[in-house]
């Protein structure tokens, strides 16, 4: 059985949230709905698949996976579990509210508990400050917008906004430790080094989030998130080499989930305004993030032909041949 890391339940994100951004599009602009609806499916057979071995990994690899829960990084990838859940219940909804509704309940449980459980681990402190990677806003920051995108979703609008307010705020508190850590620290190691896509998610996914539970044309808010988060890929952009400069392999969907949910927001308020820069700029930034997305999948189909998709495992430690024993 294939040990897959959590990291992997990015590629739902990213699959489900370009999904997404199409049925938007199809709702908008008149865009085939083919296409959005292909790509959600897509992305609840990739969710499928990494649950059954997310659970199989804990019963029949639970050194692995304890590790996984342990380890100072990885460990946050973990609340994308509920995360994912959360999005493909979004993807179902229009087909079947019931089991949308079942789906939300036991993703947004998950996805609650686990960001209790990690923050008050982080709170309690003894961290090394290397080990600040964007990846902590995986439990609260994510987590609490997506929850506020479903919540609009299923009918819950007002509990969407507890839940916007919760991903906001703990975005603000965890981005002055994150910026503090990449002014002052050491450079962060080639493999730590495309973690940085997710920075891109909080302004992004925010904004979908905001747009989720507000109706009308843009405000003064939206416009601030759509601004810091056209601007973190201007960054992100300018580093990209040094990004990548282990090659581009799985944890490029780091980028996805951002990258994705500012074509949602900006599509659909584009539909809710009579003009304006979001307006503008939503069209030329569709067609920059639906190119990107289909490169990003068509990389990850090459690394999974030629069986670089999942990380190396360790290498065995080399047998040693007892010495003779002589009389």
């Amino acid at each position: 059985m294939p040990i897959v890391p959590a990291s992997f339940f990015g590629m739902v994100l990213g699959l489900v949230g370009f999904g997404g951004s199409w049925r938007v599009a199809h709702e908008v602009w008149g865009l085939p709905a083919i296409v959005g609806e292909t790509l959600m499916l897509a992305g609840g057979g990739v969710w499928a698949i990494l649950i059954v071995l997310f659970v199989a990994k804990w019963l029949v690899a639970a050194d692995e996976a304890r590790a996984e829960a342990g380890h100072p990084v990885q460990c946050c990838f973990i609340g994308l579990a509920g995360v994912a859940t959360m999005l493909v219940a979004i993807a179902v909804h229009p087909y079947t509210p019931p089991v949308a509704l079942a789906l939300f309940t036991v993703g947004s449980a998950f996805t609650l508990g686990f960001a209790l459980w990690r923050t008050g681990g982080l709170w309690q402190g003894g961290r090394d400050p290397a080990a600040a990677t964007p990846v902590l806003y995986l439990p609260t920051v994510a987590g609490s917008y997506v929850t506020a995108i479903a919540c609009a979703t299923l009918g819950f609008p007002e509990w969407g906004k507890l839940a916007f307010g919760a991903g906001v705020l703990s975005w603000l508190a965890i981005e002055s430790v994150l910026v503090h850590r990449l002014y002052t620290a050491p450079a962060m190691p080639v493999p730590l080094r495309p973690t940085l896509g997710i920075q891109l998610a909080p302004p992004t996914v925010g904004a979908a989030a905001y747009a989720s539970v507000t109706s009308g044309p843009p405000d003064l808010v939206v416009y601030g998130l759509i601004g810091y988060g056209l601007m973190q890929i201007l960054i992100l952009a300018r580093l990209s080499r040094w990004i990548f400069a282990g090659g581009v392999a799985a944890s490029a969907w780091s980028f996805s989930f951002g990258l994705t949910a500012l074509a949602t927001a900006m599509v659909k308020l584009a539909g809710r305004s009579d003009g304006g820069p979001i307006a503008v700029l939503a069209p030329p930034v569709f067609a920059l993030v639906t190119a990107a997305l289909a490169l990003l999948m068509a990389r990850t189909i090459w690394l999974l032909a030629t069986g670089r998709l999942l990380p190396a495992a360790p290498a065995a430690p080399p047998a040693v041949t007892p010495p003779p024993v002589h009389a």
